[in-house]
């Protein structure tokens, strides 16, 4: 299997553990790579599905994965979420292991710096930052053309996912 064929399978893998990771559960990424089906594409985004053993209802997530534009095997998904009682909406973002956790995650829209945000806990297969989507970065992401997430692996030397937000507005009305 290729290095571009490898990373994307663990691209995946990655964004299916966080998907889990979503409802508590933190399963092997081997086990959680059967898990978690694609209901719908929009554009660039898709909205994948998972019911947990003991959950009650499915769980979804609208997802986009991709790697950096010099390191094909460097990969990084943003998740995008709301919460069980309807409340609040999540954005947890997997980055690879190896990151500056005190730096945090950067992240533009556009030419915009929008901030950081933390990392919240590292499991085998990548650091979690996640933020609290308030509606204006909710309006940001629906009208921006691409957001660029940042991870520094020294304080010198950031790493920029560019990642287009064709269908992100439309894949978020659809996320139950």
């Amino acid at each position: 299997m290729g290095i571009y064929k490898q990373s994307r399978r663990r691209i995946w893998q990655v964004a299916l553990a966080a998907l889990a990771m979503l409802a508590g559960l933190a399963w092997p990424a081997e086990r959680v790579a059967a898990q978690g089906a694609v209901k719908s594409v929009h554009k660039d985004w898709q909205i994948r599905c998972d019911t947990p053993p003991g959950a009650k209802s499915e769980q979804c997530a609208l997802i986009q994965s991709v790697t950096a534009e010099d390191r094909a095997n460097v990969g990084l998904t943003v998740i995008v979420l709301k919460t069980a009682d309807a409340k609040s909406r999540l954005m947890r973002v997997v980055a690879p292991l190896g990151v500056l956790l005190p730096s945090g995650l950067g992240l533009k829209i556009d030419t915009n710096d929008v901030g950081r945000a933390g990392f919240v806990r590292c499991l085998p297969n990548g650091c979690i930052a996640e933020v609290v989507m308030d509606d204006e970065l909710v309006k940001k992401l629906r009208t921006g053309k691409s957001a660029t997430f940042i991870i520094f692996q020294t304080p010198e030397e950031g790493i920029g996912f560019p990642m287009s937000l064709n269908g992100f507005g439309e894949g978020y009305d659809k996320l139950p």
